[in-house]
């Protein structure tokens, strides 16, 4: 499908987490009760194989794998974008090409970068992303995030977006995300079709408020998120804002004390999964900052905590 086919995507695409067995092993059946988990919470769609997906831990085999039946699992329900970040560009490509064929209805991915000092040029970035848009013949979204390491400076992107046309999703994650979310619009126009927010939706007000029409949440609470940005979008700002800051003290509590860990360890509390393991280096969470995190969320009761039982 051609990148501009249909109309802008907005509303909540979260991540999937992969689940892995107590021995570290891929569990592909906890995986499709993600998958079927993340369906009845009524998102918009689903990124795979992102960072929070534990993507940097998994094998090519298991990437295949997870690709694979999360596809088929969703079958069609919702739209999946599907993460091919790489510092290889025919890497980065043929992951593309392959989540495409899989069908995948969009990619995301990192400017290219390994450790903190090997980094392409600006020249060197717009050719790693028109090689994964004439591979993948996919729109892409660009996920500016601190992880990287790479300044995506504003007038960059619109050049990015202006050069590459199937550029045209970004999701914006960097400290002052309004503010640049703001010009980027303003500065890109037409080109930026998609301007979300992500980081577990911690600034997803003022970036709503910046005109981001979507968001790329964890799947911890989807749910409870999705009618901020309903309202929102529907002009409803002070029933968001009210929304917001009843969830805001368990996005906070995910985002600053638990990282990825939290939508595991709630999704296996909610019977979702059988366990919250997390591969080393990664380390589980304190018990302590377990036990914050599950009253939290049993206080907002999200689909996440009770799907299961």
């Amino acid at each position: 499908m051609p990148a501009h086919a249909d109309a802008p995507w907005t509303g909540i695409y979260p991540i999937a987490p992969v689940a892995f067995r107590d021995n570290g092993a891929l569990d592909a059946d906890g995986c499709r009760r993600i998958i079927d988990c993340m369906v009845d919470q009524g998102v918009d769609g689903i990124c795979i194989l992102a960072n929070y997906s534990e993507q940097f831990l998994l094998s090519d085999e298991e990437r295949e794998q997870v690709l694979t039946l999360s596809l088929d699992q969703t079958a069609g329900r919702v739209r999946v974008i599907a993460t091919c970040s790489h510092f290889s560009t025919e890497i980065a490509a043929d992951r593309a090409k392959r989540a495409a064929e899989a069908g995948a209805r969009m990619v995301m991915m990192m400017p290219p970068y390994h450790g903190t000092l090997l980094r392409a040029d600006e020249q060197g970035i717009i050719e790693h992303f028109e090689a994964v848009a004439k591979r993948s013949g996919l729109p892409i979204m660009v996920q500016d995030a601190p992880l990287s390491g790479v300044t995506l400076s504003v007038p960059f992107l619109v050049r990015l977006a202006a050069t590459v046309p199937q550029v045209s999703y970004f999701k914006i994650e960097v400290p002052g995300s309004a503010a640049k979310l703001r010009a980027l619009i303003k500065e890109g126009g037409a080109a930026i079709r998609g301007p979300f927010d992500g980081e577990e939706a911690i600034t997803l007000m003022a970036d709503l408020d910046a005109q981001a029409t979507g968001t790329m949440t964890s799947a911890l609470l989807p749910d409870l998120n999705k009618p901020i940005v309903e309202s929102f979008l529907a002009g409803h700002r002070r029933e968001a804002m009210d929304a917001y800051a009843r969830v805001l003290p368990l996005i906070n509590y995910e985002n600053r004390q638990c990282g990825l860990r939290a939508c595991k360890t709630v999704m296996m509390e909610g019977g979702v999964i059988k366990s919250d393991y997390v591969r080393h280096p990664l380390s589980p969470l304190d018990p302590a900052t377990r036990k914050g995190l599950l009253e939290l969320t049993r206080i907002l009761s999200p689909l996440a905590i009770k799907w299961g039982k």
